[in-house]
């Protein structure tokens, strides 16, 4: 009995990396051209990297919605429609809100199957994400709507997203983690 315990701390003690979904392979190398620059590595951290890009874009809408329409209203395509042109902010509006949840589900997901605490490892990726969108005072409105208006969720963060949660949600039932232990009931008894 004793030798099972030393073992299981043994092997609890020096788990290796792989047994931790939020550690697994990074989403691409750094040196791969889709990479986003200065992004975590860690598929955890990136998850909430992105999940920090996209939160920022979508609390800047109302501060640089009056200039994205003063400047899609004044630099008009020939033929276009203003109503349709700002209906496609509206749909990526709707997706970033879908994508939220993914991001939101797969790190979730992680931090319930990680061996080890890793929230706070999320909150300073989500953090350096969002202060991406941290504008200083001098920068023109028109430029703040430009880059907002330009901006795009790199793609390869849904497919993180996805695998993470694909990844986490494997280890979390072969560890059975935040599971209250099954009793196991006694069969009734035969009458002697």
């Amino acid at each position: 009995m004793i030798s099972l315990l030393a073992a299981l701390a043994l092997f609890s003690a020096q788990a290796p990396a792989a047994a931790d979904p939020s550690v697994a392979a990074p989403p691409a190398s750094a040196s791969n051209p889709d990479y986003p620059a200065g992004a975590p590595t860690e598929p955890y951290q990136f998850v909430s990297w992105c999940y920090g890009m996209l939160r920022g874009y979508v609390d800047r809408r109302d501060e640089v919605w009056p200039e994205v329409r003063r400047i899609e209203s004044t630099y008009r395509k020939p033929g276009s429609n203003l109503a349709e042109d700002l209906k496609v902010y509206d749909n990526q509006l709707a997706q970033a809100q879908k994508d939220l949840v993914l991001f939101q589900r797969a790190m979730t997901a992680a931090e319930k199957a990680s061996l080890r605490p890793i929230n706070t490892l999320g909150a300073r990726a989500l953090r350096k994400g969002m202060n991406q969108w941290s504008f200083g005072e001098n920068i023109p409105a028109a430029q703040r709507a430009q880059a907002w208006m330009g901006w795009t969720l790199p793609a390869m963060c849904q497919t993180q997203a996805a695998e993470l949660e694909k990844r986490a949600v494997l280890m979390g039932a072969s560890f059975q983690v935040n599971a209250d232990p099954v009793t196991a009931e006694a069969p009734a008894s035969a009458t002697p």
